[in-house]
């Protein structure tokens, strides 16, 4: 594979896409120079396309999307990656026909392969990159399920004056449950246990 490439398009964004398309890797693998930007001309006389140069970063073996990607080749699932960075964060996102394998009870298996990916990306790397990824949407459903379940629960407690004890879940989920109570006058939230079997209690009284 070429180490740069030069694309053309009527937007700079169509020339990067053009370049990401024939290298055949996502925009964080490689750095974009743009060389040219459209201009219209007079009566469509002297009009120029934008241009870009792509060249490929040299850890681009090592970029989180292609390392997600060698984890699920090497458990046998076939998925394809989309790559987009949020405030600074690797967000991947896996479309395959096997979803419900790679979320596991409860975003159990997604969890820990965030966990490994996340591991491996930063082991080497002085500047550490947050990776979250996703599948079929699975987190947005897990957070709005969690959601309803909070204000349900702290309706109950408001009403009978008694602590709700929830079922154990992972830190991301717990973390859920108490930035959406947090902003509640009457319930307070902690979390009791250890490991796998830390829970969120819902109470009245101050923890």
């Amino acid at each position: 594979m070429q180490n740069y490439i030069e694309t053309e398009g009527t937007t700079v964004d169509e020339a990067i896409e053009r370049a990401l398309t024939e290298l055949n890797v996502a925009r964080a693998d490689v750095t974009l120079d743009v060389l040219n930007e459209p201009t219209k001309g007079i009566l469509n006389f002297g009009a120029k396309p934008a241009k870009v140069r792509a060249t490929l970063r040299e850890d681009a073996a090592t970029a989180p999307d292609t390392i997600l990607k060698e984890l699920l080749t090497r458990i046998g699932i076939n998925a394809d990656i989309e790559l987009e960075v949020i405030d600074g964060n690797t967000h991947l996102n896996m479309t395959t026909d096997a979803p419900a394998l790679l979320i596991g009870k409860h975003g159990q298996t997604l969890d820990a392969l965030e966990r490994l990916l996340n591991c491996i990306v930063n082991k080497a790397s002085e500047v550490k990159n947050r990776v979250f990824i996703d599948t079929e949407g699975y987190r947005v459903r897990r957070e709005q399920s969690l959601v309803e379940l909070a204000h349900q629960v702290a309706t109950k407690v408001r009403h009978t004056g008694r602590e709700v004890v929830l079922a154990p879940m992972s830190p991301r989920d717990r973390r859920i449950i108490h930035l959406t109570l947090k902003p509640d006058n009457v319930v307070n939230t902690y979390s009791q246990g250890e490991g796998d079997l830390r829970r969120v209690i819902v109470t009245t009284e101050e923890p």
